[in-house]
């Protein structure tokens, strides 16, 4: 046990204590923001007035403040590097830190007026011991695969305040005691069935997506009565969080495909801050995380900000899904004839 820890009651054992601090001080930022949250508008931090990040999407003031907690936070600790989806470039924070943080302070702001759980979803990489820190290579420590981090996870700010956080060793929850003012260790068992009948997409964007994508939603909703032989429940969140979050807990999928829209041609979610961590929590719990071809894992990047379609979930759900998008335009469905609602 970390007897150092000020905002968890335990962290597993061998973390070196680098990485236990920065854990630490990002549960310190998850208090703060839960706070925060939980006044709603009364909050001065939490209005209504909107601007644009430098990736072009809508940011709230409780976004900025939340990039500005964390990144002060990491501020004279073992984080050098700092990346986040509300900074256009990679800051060095100077120091003889050792560890690099990306992160996403605040995913699904847009449902912070209807009270539906959001979050921060973060992860950490050691930068290499030879690597020299310049302003044109420090993005560099954030393109190699995903299954260069050491760590990562998410907050989500529900009806609980709970991370959720993988160090390579399996998945670890906390909830918070607000009471105490810690993160409390939970029990519970977090493994991802195999398989699932429920599915999380925004049918919204049918009309976009590429022929294959539809046909797998068309053999999924026809239920009982269609090739698959059995009823799908969808969800749809539009938080990654609460997504992730309700995967975790019960299984199913979650597919963000690139679609025909222009700007959603290689999906919508970033690599870096969010698809990564997230794919390496969903596989500590047995599940699969693609960019709806091939393991998310071994992919990189070629710019911080890049972006990537996406699906993770029930490993022998996201294997089907594989199934239909593996196949040549020609062919509809790998078991059955052309068909469908959303066939033209």
């Amino acid at each position: 046990m970390n007897t150092a820890l000020a905002n968890f009651d335990r962290l597993p054992k061998g973390l070196s204590a680098d990485l236990a601090d920065s854990l630490d001080r990002i549960a310190s930022v998850a208090q703060d923001l839960s706070y925060l949250i939980s006044k709603g508008n009364i909050s001065d931090e939490v209005q209504n007035q909107t601007a644009v990040n430098s990736d072009g999407d809508e940011q709230k003031p409780l976004d900025v403040y939340a990039d500005e907690a964390y990144l002060e936070k990491m501020k004279n600790s073992s984080i050098r590097l700092y990346a986040s989806e509300e900074q256009p470039t990679v800051l060095d924070l100077g120091g003889t830190g050792t560890l690099a943080l990306a992160i996403d302070p605040l995913d699904g702001s847009s449902n912070i007026d209807t009270n539906v759980s959001i979050g921060s979803i973060f992860s950490i990489r050691s930068i290499p011991s030879n690597f020299i820190i310049d302003l044109d290579n420090a993005e560099a420590v954030f393109l190699s695969p995903g299954s260069d981090q050491i760590a990562a996870g998410y907050v989500i700010f529900g009806p609980q305040t709970v991370i959720v956080l993988t160090v390579g060793d399996g998945v670890l929850t906390y909830v918070l005691d607000r009471v105490k003012k810690i993160f409390i260790e939970s029990k519970r068992e977090t493994s991802i069935p195999a398989d699932t009948r429920e599915y999380a997409i925004n049918a919204s964007n049918a009309r976009h997506w590429q022929k294959r994508m539809k046909n797998y939603i068309d053999d999924s909703i026809a239920g009982k009565s269609g090739p698959r032989g059995m009823d799908f429940n969808m969800r749809w969140v539009a938080s990654l969080v609460a997504e992730t979050h309700r995967i975790l807990s019960r299984g199913g999928i979650f597919i963000y495909p690139a679609d025909s829209r222009k700007g959603y041609e290689k999906g919508r979610l970033r690599m870096v801050y969010e698809c990564a961590p997230i794919a390496f929590l969903i596989e500590q719990a047995g599940g699969s995380a693609t960019d709806c071809y091939n393991r998310l894992m071994d992919l990189s990047v070629s710019e911080l900000h890049q972006r990537t379609p996406f699906a993770f979930g029930s490993k022998n759900e996201i294997v089907r899904l594989q199934a239909y998008n593996d196949l040549p335009d020609a062919e509809v469905s790998p078991l059955f004839r052309r068909r469908g609602l959303f066939n033209s």
